[in-house]
């Protein structure tokens, strides 16, 4: 197998230091090895709405954030909870997977972050973590909790266009992330950060059913963030803290290897820009956004369908 071709990516915009947390760390944060001291942040969830803003979430601190074409930030709120992944409804509507209370949704105008789904199936979610629209507006997330290998008991689940109870799809992965549908909208693509892999599986069907299969295994790093689709069906995967994407073929052939230019807590992607060929990649130790050109445009998402 030939060796991908490599790019590096520049710098877009960086968390403004006015914008930076000097508080005490939240639980979230005081958790994590890494944080002895205050966090200044920990960016996540990036998300195009239909004017070419990129919003992104803060973990530690239950900070969302809107990010203008020109790179210039706006607080849009902070409340009481540990927002991870963000997409963006058709209508225009927020969805956040926060860790702390389940998946919560809010309108921008309103800016107040309100329970969505809390109770699946008459328990809580364990830490969700990412979210996905598929085209007909069925929410798919992932709910890692802590799980990793030692107690692969990682969690993904659906929601209806109408909401309501979230269906159970698997149970036993360790840490799911990042999570697509593939080009045919058949199967799931999900990040296994704690296996350093890329599982698949069908989206639709019956549990018992359902068999999963291992579409890409990495190596170094500690494994799959964020992913995303573009229009050919290729899948970028933010390899964490090892400062990469790759970009995979449908098939899971390597196609390319984009470097980060500032550290390597790589952790989400999106693909942005007036004709959506700009991956835009989260750097979490140095609160940066950057980004890259791109050979095929992203697939347009559920926002802009």
């Amino acid at each position: 197998m030939s060796r991908p071709e490599e790019l590096q990516a520049e710098l877009f915009t960086a968390l403004p230091e006015d914008l930076r947390w000097r508080g005490p760390s939240s639980f979230w944060a005081q958790s994590r090895a890494h944080a002895a001291g205050p966090v200044h942040s920990f960016l996540e969830g990036p998300s195009f709405d239909r004017d070419g803003h990129l919003w992104c979430t803060d973990i530690p601190h239950g900070r969302i954030f809107r990010i203008d074409p020109g790179g210039r930030w706006v607080l849009v709120t902070q409340y009481e909870g540990e927002p991870n992944g963000l997409k963006i409804h058709r209508d225009g509507r927020i969805f956040l997977a926060d860790r702390a209370h389940g998946i919560m949704v809010m309108h921008p105008e309103e800016k107040i972050v309100r329970p969505y789904v809390t109770r699946p199936n008459a328990e809580r979610f364990r830490g969700p973590n990412d979210l996905f629209f598929g085209p007909d507006g069925t929410l798919y997330l992932t709910d890692p909790g802590r799980s990793h290998l030692g107690d692969p008991t990682g969690r993904v689940f659906r929601i209806p266009p109408a909401g309501g109870s979230a269906e159970l799809l698997i149970n036993n992965a360790p840490t799911p992330n990042g999570l697509v549908l593939d080009h045919d909208g058949h199967n799931l693509l999900v990040g296994v950060t704690r296996g350093n892999a890329v599982w698949r599986f069908p989206a639709a069907g019956d549990a018992a059913s359902r068999q999963i299969d291992l579409f890409i295994q990495l190596s170094g790093g500690l494994g799959p963030d964020g992913l995303a689709l573009d229009e050919a069906g290729n899948i970028a995967v933010a390899h964490a803290r090892n400062g990469t994407v790759w970009l995979f073929s449908p098939d899971g052939e390597p196609l390319l290897r984009i470097r980060s230019c500032t550290g390597k807590s790589v952790t989400n992607i999106a693909y942005g820009g007036p004709d959506r060929r700009d991956l835009f990649i989260l750097e979490a130790s140095t609160a940066s956004v950057m980004r890259v050109r791109m050979p095929v445009p992203g697939r347009a998402m559920f926002s802009h369908a």
